[in-house]
């Protein structure tokens, strides 16, 4: 009985030492932004494929429009950077616009869901987008 007792100790301990080790690396802050698409400073938003920065969360935030109604949004603090040491936030790739580049820890994100490319084994932070169907689009966590 107390080898078990121990043994269940042991196991809780150890899942909650990897529960901290797996915690995302870029810090989460409250976001909440509605945007309208049809301003001019938000014009790229308007076409499928377009893509647009907010102010918000750790370093900014990029809004990417994959559909007619679907829209993704991520952090630009890169997770491979969790100290934020880059002066440059993470930015798309000139040579293929679906990548977010983060140049000073030479990782690569894809801007279409997220997941790490290369260089890092966490993801973006993303954000919940609502979109109304017309002309506004909610950022919000």
């Amino acid at each position: 009985m107390k080898s078990l007792v121990l043994l269940c100790f042991g196991v809780l301990l150890l899942s909650s030492k990897c529960n901290n080790l797996n915690q995302h690396p870029v810090p989460f802050v409250p976001v909440d932004v509605t945007i309208d698409i049809q301003l001019p400073s938000y014009s790229n938003l308007q076409g499928v494929g377009g893509w647009t920065y907010l102010n918000g969360g750790s370093r900014g935030i990029i809004v990417y429009r994959k559909g007619i109604d679907e829209f993704v949004a991520f952090d630009r603090h890169s997770p491979a950077d969790p100290n934020a040491s880059c002066p440059l936030a993470l930015y798309p790739d000139d040579q293929n616009f679906l990548q977010l580049l983060d140049s000073c820890n030479n990782a690569v994100f894809s801007l279409y869901d997220g997941s790490p490319v290369s260089g890092s084994s966490f993801g973006l932070r993303q954000y919940a987008t609502q979109f109304n169907g017309n002309n506004l689009l909610r950022v919000y966590n």
